[in-house]
């Protein structure tokens, strides 16, 4: 009999105001499972960082996905979501040889699939695999802040991830936007408004 499987998909990045909005999917292995896998945000940053390695290691197959900042304001933070979550299951077919048979989405709603596709909310709590997917998601947007940091460490991006903080908002105040942000979204909008005065 042949195996079923089945890749859970999460996001990370909706709400920051700067960089991709980046999703992981995951086909776990049974036969090499994978200890303490939860939410990403219910994990400290070094937890993350060895379950991603973990992952790497042990899952049957993963993929990676992104919008950029670019097409997130083109196309809304929930369509760039939805994109996202389709290129971490191509990337993961491409790794697989072939579609998983079925994905279980984080949320409330899926992206537009060649397979069967099912939306859970609050997934990432119940379902390993969305875990899984989670974890690299985060991690992977994690790195892509620090890197981000390096290039503008006005900005405090490897502190609040690029979250609207006020540490973030008072750089946005004192040094404007940098090519990285989305203008889409209202605090960035309005910075730019203010300077433009």
């Amino acid at each position: 009999m042949s195996t079923i499987w089945i890749c859970g998909v999460d996001e990370a990045g909706r709400g920051p105001l700067v960089g991709s909005v980046v999703a992981g999917a995951v086909v776990l292995d049974p036969n090499n499972p994978i200890a303490g896998l939860k939410d990403s945000k219910k994990l400290t940053p070094a937890k993350r960082e060895y379950l991603y390695e973990q992952i790497m290691l042990k899952a049957k197959a993963w993929g990676i996905g992104e919008a950029s900042p670019e097409e997130i304001d083109q196309i809304n933070i929930l369509q760039a979501t939805m994109l996202a979550m389709r290129r971490a299951v191509e990337d993961l077919a491409s790794r697989l040889g072939s579609w998983p048979d079925k994905a279980l989405i984080d949320g409330n709603r899926c992206p537009e699939l060649p397979i069967p596709a099912e939306a859970i909310v609050k997934g990432d709590a119940k379902e390993p695999a969305i875990s899984a997917g989670s974890i690299l998601a985060k991690v992977t947007r994690d790195r892509q802040m620090v890197i981000l940091h390096e290039r503008f460490p006005q900005y405090g991006f490897a502190q609040h991830m690029g979250y609207p903080t006020a540490a973030h908002f008072a750089a946005l105040k004192e040094f404007g936007v940098c090519e990285e942000h989305r203008r889409s979204f209202s605090p960035v909008r309005n910075v730019i408004e203010a300077m433009s005065r």
